[in-house]
């Protein structure tokens, strides 16, 4: 009897270990946000928004994208980063659908209203891409759904990419398909006839801007992320680049 009585108190103790650790490996580093989508208009020139990215696919984030609120905005530094998201089934399970889960890249900024919406401070929120927003939640007329989210490393195809816009002296690069982190912290562009690099500062988004004459030299840049990795990027860009056109690095952030 006495036994049994052991082994019956080992068995449940290891049930609830089992347990236990089941429960730390689907929320162990999961935040409460909620999330909606913006309409049946899936132009991928209406989703890169508040972070200057023209065309989302160009870029390559394709439609799992969302725009994210004031507090994980951080005035554009979060532009590129990536978010795994799952619906929270115990909170609706109406509306979320079970053990579903996707990774989307913030591409642009919900604005707040001021008058308790969604994305005011402090609230985290996702305004996502509708094909995104289905992917974990039921269609049907409710539109917000509680979700659970996590930073992820972004994975990308291809290296790091960079799209040269402006004229003259004024340069603007949009960096995009940036792995890793995903967010860029700080940027420097090197000419090829100079000998040290020179700081980009951030205009708008992923757009990084210098006021030096860069025609007609090779160009090189460097990029530090949010969470500290740096990478060089050695003559990306010709000498005979042109402004409009996009270069695409071989290496990339992992």
């Amino acid at each position: 009897m006495g036994s049994f009585v052991t082994l019956s108190v080992l068995v449940c103790q290891f049930l609830f270990f089992v347990c236990l650790l089941s429960l730390k490996g689907i929320h162990g580093g999961w935040l409460n946000a909620h999330a909606t989508f913006y309409g049946a208009n899936q132009s991928p020139a209406t989703l890169g928004g508040a972070c200057g990215y023209d065309n989302t696919f160009h870029a390559g984030f394709g439609v799992n994208t969302a725009a994210v609120s004031g507090a994980l905005f951080r005035g554009g530094e979060a532009c590129g980063a990536c978010y795994q998201l799952m619906c929270n089934y115990r909170a609706d399970p109406k509306w979320c659908l079970r053990r579903a889960v996707i990774s989307v890249t913030a591409t642009n900024f919900c604005p707040p209203n001021n008058n308790g919406g969604w994305c005011d401070p402090p609230r985290q929120h996702f305004d996502m891409s509708m094909p995104a927003f289905f992917r974990i939640a039921r269609q049907g007329n409710e539109g917000i759904v509680p979700v659970l989210y996590r930073r992820v490393s972004c994975t990308r195809r291809g290296g790091v990419r960079f799209t040269l816009r402006g004229q003259s002296n004024f340069n603007l690069v949009m960096i995009s398909n940036v792995g890793g982190s995903g967010d860029i912290k700080a940027a420097w562009v090197r000419g090829s006839r100079a000998r040290s690099w020179v700081p980009l500062h951030r205009n708008w988004g992923a757009n990084w801007q210098s006021s030096f004459d860069l025609r007609n030299q090779k160009l090189s840049f460097k990029l530090t992320l949010v969470d500290g990795k740096t990478l060089e990027f050695f003559n990306v860009v010709p000498s005979t680049w042109m402004f409009g056109q996009t270069f695409s690095s071989r290496s990339q952030f992992s």
